[in-house]
């Protein structure tokens, strides 16, 4: 009975003093750091990234467009009707003059052309030329000398396209790939996947013709995806090279004067070429590229009204000069990605960015608890270096209970008895009988 009474009073004692302490408030958890928090909790929904480009419709206006940052130089001025400088890698437009306006554009559409008929024929490849291929070129027509009967590699072709602007060659090269109606069909239709909707293709060699045009933009657009290809990078930088014509060769050198220093115009450092063009209708027409510290830009000039026939050479290097001290200092003021294009780049950076939370449950995924960097004790139990899928046998009790420590309990325990002899003491003091 003695002991059955101090068990009852031990509990009685437990009880009160579970109910008299105060629960310990819970202890506020530490700020998280990257080595406590798991992956899935550490990556946030990913914020789509800000277009690299301010206002693509800004290109749509009248005028210079620039918008420069503390420090930025003035862009030069070019009589040019209109031009485009831009960032070759990031496809960023750091300034531009009326970008859109459509203009007639010479040999320049060339660009085009190689764009889309490059990647059909090797550069080994030989043909021999028939009479119909030659016919309907157009007068005054700049040429290579090609000539009915003979031989050539695809790779003299080419030559003849980028350095003598030959608009024989492009004609035997068309009908390579499929004629001339067709090809002028195949070009409208790559200029619109690469997002250039400015451009209208009748003569797939750029000599004049009713309706055919083009914008600055547009050729910026074909020579940043020309330089994509090493092909006609090779192509649009070669200064000078030999053109077969039966059992001998002579030189041809390309009419590109900044590539090549001809004529009183000085070469420019790092030009990597690409193409110019020329009628009486369209005017000096060029687009340019070149590199310099790691950056390549690309340029178009079209139809300088100012400085006779070299002026779009030095237009170019001015606006060149001008767009390696300028980046880095100014905010673009739109794009040559196509809006597709930069849609699916937005896409992909989101994806990147949701990988860690994504494949947190996935094999490749690091787990939680001591292999992510997580906190052990609530995972695997103290110090035991479990595995995750453990925790539920291990894991710490929640809510209130879990703040009160175990050791109280215990210690309420072991005063329980000392607590029921005090009591019978003082019953037996004062003539009762302890309470069963």
């Amino acid at each position: 009975m003695i002991v059955t009474s101090a068990v009852r009073h031990a509990a009685a004692g437990s009880a009160a003093l579970l109910f008299v302490l105060p629960v310990p408030a819970a202890v506020a958890s530490p700020a998280p750091t990257a080595s406590s928090v798991s992956p899935a909790s550490a990556v946030a929904e990913p914020t789509p990234p800000v277009r690299r480009y301010v206002d693509p419709a800004r290109l749509d206006r009248r005028g210079v467009q620039v918008q420069p940052l503390a420090g930025a130089p003035r862009p030069p001025s070019a009589s040019a009707l209109s031009w485009v400088v831009a960032d070759a890698s990031t496809g960023e437009v750091l300034a531009a003059r009326d970008a859109h306006r459509k203009l007639p554009p010479a040999s320049t559409l060339k660009t085009l052309f190689a764009l889309t008929a490059l990647p059909h024929h090797d550069p080994s490849e030989q043909h021999t030329v028939a009479d119909s291929e030659l016919t309907g070129i157009g007068a005054g027509s700049s040429l290579v000398g090609i000539k009915e009967g003979y031989t050539y590699k695809v790779s003299d072709l080419w030559n003849g396209v980028f350095l003598s602007s030959g608009n024989d060659a492009v004609h035997v090269l068309a009908a390579m790939n499929g004629g001339w109606d067709a090809m002028a069909g195949k070009m409208q239709e790559k200029a619109r996947s690469l997002g250039a909707n400015d451009t209208h293709v009748v003569s797939p060699d750029g000599y004049d013709a009713p309706g055919q045009v083009t914008s600055a933009y547009d050729l910026a657009v074909f020579g940043r995806a020309g330089l994509q290809d090493p092909a006609f990078t090779r192509y649009c930088s070669t200064r000078y090279a030999d053109f077969p014509a039966g059992s001998w060769s002579y030189g041809i050198a390309n009419t590109n004067r900044l590539l090549t220093g001809e004529n009183g115009v000085d070469r420019y450092p790092g030009l990597i070429g690409i193409k110019n063009g020329y009628t009486s209708n369209a005017g000096n027409t060029l687009v340019s590229a070149a590199k310099r510290g790691g950056r390549t830009l690309v340029v178009s000039v079209m139809n300088p009204q100012e400085g006779g026939g070299y002026a779009v050479y030095e237009e170019a290097r001015s606006l060149l000069d001008w767009g390696f001290e300028a980046a880095g200092r100014v905010r673009a003021v739109g794009s040559l990605l196509p809006e597709r294009a930069g849609a699916e780049a937005d896409a992909r950076a989101v994806a990147a960015a949701r990988g860690g939370r994504d494949g947190a449950g996935s094999e490749t995924a690091p787990r939680a608890g001591a292999e992510s960097g997580g906190d052990v004790r609530a995972k695997a139990g103290p110090a035991s270096g479990s595995p995750a899928k453990n925790a539920s046998t291990t894991a710490a009790p929640s809510g209130a209970s879990a703040g009160l420590p175990l050791g109280l309990i215990g210690a309420a325990c072991a005063a329980a008895p000392a607590l029921w002899a005090w009591r019978r003491r003082a019953g037996a003091g004062a003539g009762h009988s302890p309470q069963e």
